[in-house]
């Protein structure tokens, strides 16, 4: 059964908005599940014990498993640079929720954002076409591998970094590593078992989704929350969307072109204007909650770690 265009499109831009659905609530859900288990003693390994009891904690990992699901659909039905700048917009989800939930005050400017991204999303669904037509060479399959195992080494490495310069690096290191799990989704074409364990996609997809969660959780537990969300938003859009329009064909409607770049730049900069949002307060009393002086994420020593697209 084969889909008209319009619907195609219409289900790859659903999937997609899904999944970032899944990732803003799981983050708000596994700070509130971290918030109630800073109650006992004990070190970081029983903070993180008590953590995973916590249903609200569950549920996240559950989201995240979802939207992983819901992700991989989108990247099979419409362009790399769509995808990318919906999952972004999680971000904007996580404000969101994180309002209603958490009581955390928005600012003006802070809602208008909000604003932004769904404009900017809404003309990249009028603008995407479906996702390119080209298979990717064998040449890109190991350089997207190649890029991974650098990723992995710079998470490895991260304490080693100049102080001044970890955040925003570990960060723009777990973007890259996330923008590589979406360009690898489009470069596996067969699930039969002997053409997985040959596709170097498939060791890049395993290695990137690993080595970005490490980057972020090492960035956000060693520098500012914001400068790393920030790169880590450049960092997974900019580039996959790079690759999916000159190596994979991807394209937008007939002579909407200027719109999609529009759309693509727009939601983007909401994203960014949202970044203190890349993990959510915790401690501070809930009346006294302001994004513009963030409070400590959770006790010293502990952070349930980055509610992301987890690797497969």
């Amino acid at each position: 059964m084969t889909f008209p265009y319009s619907r195609f499109v219409f289900f790859g831009m659903v999937c997609a908005l899904g999944a970032a659905v899944c990732f803003g609530t799981a983050t708000v859900l596994q700070a509130m599940a971290a918030r109630a288990a800073d109650t006992g003693g004990g070190g970081e390994a029983a903070l993180l014990l008590r953590a995973v009891r916590q249903w609200r904690y569950l549920a996240g990992l559950a989201l995240d498993g979802l939207g992983f699901l819901l992700q991989v659909a989108a990247l099979r039905s419409v362009p790399i640079y769509a995808v990318g700048a919906a999952l972004a917009s999680s971000l904007a989800v996580t404000a969101v929720v994180a309002a209603r939930l958490l009581r955390v005050r928005l600012s003006g400017s802070e809602w208008g954002a909000v604003g932004v991204v769904c404009a900017g999303l809404a003309l990249l669904g009028v603008a995407s076409g479906t996702e390119g037509d080209r298979g990717g060479s064998s040449a890109l399959r190991y350089a997207l591998l190649a890029m991974a195992v650098a990723v992995l080494l710079l998470g490895l490495s991260g304490g080693r970094l100049p102080e001044r310069a970890r955040a925003s690096v570990l960060g723009l290191g777990a973007g890259f590593g996330f923008g590589v799990v979406e360009v690898a989704v489009r470069l596996i074409d067969s699930l039969a078992p002997s053409e997985l364990l040959t596709n170097p996609a498939t060791y890049a997809l395993l290695l990137g989704g690993t080595a970005a969660f490490l980057s972020l959780t090492s960035a956000l537990q060693r520098g500012s929350v914001t400068t790393a969300t920030a790169a880590m938003v450049i960092g997974e859009t900019i580039g996959p969307a790079a690759v999916g329009v000159v190596w994979l064909g991807d394209r937008t409607r007939e002579g909407v072109g200027w719109v999609a770049v529009l759309g693509f730049l727009v939601a983007v900069a909401g994203a960014l204007a949202l970044a203190r949002f890349g993990e959510v307060a915790q401690e501070t009393p809930v009346r006294e909650t302001s994004l513009r002086q963030p409070p400590p994420l959770a006790s010293p020593g502990f952070s349930p770690g980055p509610s992301r697209r987890p690797g497969p």
